[in-house]
């Protein structure tokens, strides 16, 4: 039989032993990253790591209806407070699109999150058509650019919400967006319709693109909503987003409670 060696302490493990088959690997607890000698741990660099430029562009065409679209407000605020908000941390822009795009705020122009939960809360709901191809390529030319408040080397994610088929030409922009290098999820709700979330996401396709039929039944999306952009040499930064994506999986989970 072989010895299970975390529990009789046959380990060098400096935090956390983790048994493998007739074997064993370290960890480090939150907080903490693995060293490269694979038995120390070091304090994660709280700043560095969980730097992120993250914008929303959001669905507001008038089959989305308005008691949804104060839920997807809800569920941007809780996004927002999973976030460490700050200069060199992450920052958060909105975005509305509908017959038109209109900027609700740029990357950086609040520095905190109850600022940023306000300007959420007072966005007015546009109520008209779904430009989504419009709106994409503002998230290329506008979003992401330096004017609007985009860092150099910083990782940037976009995640499109949407509930219907775009009235515009949504390929280009896609595309753009992706040989950008920024990673995007689409997630879609009733009426959206697949091959435009699929043309939206990043590769792996099926791991950047989500459907619920109702917008209360999207706890569905949320084991499924990992962004995956930590650098296999940051585990700090995938620490970081890890607790983000928990966050999300519990907000969602919430709201069909309600």
């Amino acid at each position: 039989v072989v010895s299970d060696l975390c529990a009789t302490g046959d380990h060098d493990c400096e935090q956390l032993c983790v048994s493998t088959p007739g074997a064993y690997r370290c960890a480090c607890r939150d907080g903490f990253s693995l060293n490269s000698d694979g038995r120390t741990c070091a304090a994660c660099n709280g700043g560095l790591g969980s730097a992120l430029d993250l914008v929303f562009l959001i669905d507001g065409s008038k089959s989305v209806r308005p008691e949804n679209f104060e839920l997807v407000k809800k569920f941007i605020n809780q996004i927002v407070d999973s976030l460490e908000v700050s200069d060199k941390q992450a920052q958060v822009g909105l975005v509305q699109y509908s017959s038109s795009v209109r900027q609700e705020f740029p990357l950086g122009q609040f520095k905190n999150k109850k600022d940023i939960k306000a300007a959420v809360k007072k966005m007015s709901y546009m109520e008209k058509g779904t430009m989504t191809g419009q709106a994409l390529k503002y998230l290329v030319d506008s979003s992401f650019s330096a004017i609007n408040g985009a860092r150099p080397g910083v990782p940037k994610v976009g995640i499109v919400f949407t509930d219907g088929r775009s009235q515009d030409y949504i390929s280009d922009a896609a595309k753009k967006a992706k040989d950008s290098g920024f990673r995007m999820f689409a997630v879609g709700v009733g009426n959206a319709v697949e091959d435009e979330l699929r043309e939206i996401a990043s590769e792996p396709v099926a791991e950047h693109y989500f459907y619920t039929a109702d917008f209360r039944t999207i706890s569905k999306i949320g084991k499924k909503l990992q962004i995956k952009i930590c650098a296999e040499e940051d585990p700090c930064e995938c620490k970081s987003i890890m607790k983000f994506q928990t966050k999300v999986e519990d907000l969602i989970n919430s709201l069909q409670q309600k």
